[in-house]
């Protein structure tokens, strides 16, 4: 019997790929998507579902520069890190002055949860935008495999909550108690844990894939981390986050989880 393989695609939207427009680009995400296009087209016989995430913005937001100012009143730039102690000591604050409490909590709450602190980004994957959309080469890969599968790839929206951030798809760094959207996605992870085999590809390693499979391994109902399969030469960290890619990988590895190039992947499901 045929192992069923779900394909979990996290965020492979133009907004990250190394390429002339891109506003966050990956280095080496072009090529990535190449490499997992030409996976899809191979394995598509052995692919039972396929899951895309995809990054959803506004234009404002609390990881946004329009959201922040410094103690001159001067912008704040994409890369900028802010603690919950910049934000007291004055060094940072919210341009709308009514939502210092509201942000305090959350930095408050991020820095306790131990996993990132807050960084300004530059804006990206905005809704309706070109930067928002799947990469061309893996969108018309998982076409192909729509029409003759006949089933639909299901779409995935997280970051849609402008007061939180949401790395993983399954679940904001801080939820929400107001937004059950920000919660854990259980569908997902259910739907995830059906599979036999859960293959994932995506960028950026150091951040949305590393953030969503470390959900996904906290709650798979079954604890099969080793179900999961990660395409190492499919993703590809943000620049300066190397170390933080390869530590997960390595994270991954010692929890059970296969990392492994697309080509091997394929050969063991022939």
């Amino acid at each position: 019997m045929k192992a069923r393989v779900h394909l979990l695609i996290i965020d492979p939207q133009n907004d990250f790929m190394d390429i002339p427009g891109a506003a966050l680009p990956v280095p080496g995400a072009a090529a990535d998507m190449a490499r997992l296009a030409a996976f899809i087209d191979a394995a598509r016989d052995r692919i039972a579902a396929i899951s895309v995430t995809l990054d959803t913005h506004h234009r404002i937001g609390i990881e946004r520069p329009a959201m922040w100012r410094t103690a001159d009143g001067s912008g704040v730039p994409p890369f900028t890190t802010i603690s919950a102690a910049e934000v007291r000591a004055g060094t940072y604050a919210p341009r709308d002055a009514s939502a210092l409490p509201r942000v305090l909590a959350y930095l408050d709450a991020l820095e306790a949860a131990g996993r990132y602190r807050l960084m300004v980004w530059p804006v990206h994957c905005e809704a309706g935008t070109w930067g928002h959309n799947v990469e061309e080469r893996v969108r018309l890969a998982y076409n192909r495999w729509e029409e003759a599968t006949l089933q639909p790839v299901h779409k995935v929206f997280k970051g849609m909550n402008a007061w939180t951030e949401s790395y993983s798809a399954l679940q904001a760094e801080v939820p929400d108690p107001q937004d059950p959207g920000t919660a854990l996605n259980t569908s997902l992870v259910t739907a995830l844990d059906a599979a036999d085999c859960i293959v994932v590809a995506g960028e950026a390693s150091s951040h949305c894939v590393r953030a969503t499979l470390e959900h996904l391994a906290d709650h798979l109902p079954s604890r099969r981390v080793d179900k999961l399969v990660l395409l190492s030469d499919c993703m590809s960290p943000v620049s300066g986050f190397e170390a933080q890619a390869d530590g997960f990988l390595a994270a991954m590895r010692a929890r059970g989880a296969t990392v492994t190039t697309s080509a091997e992947c394929l050969q063991s499901l022939s």
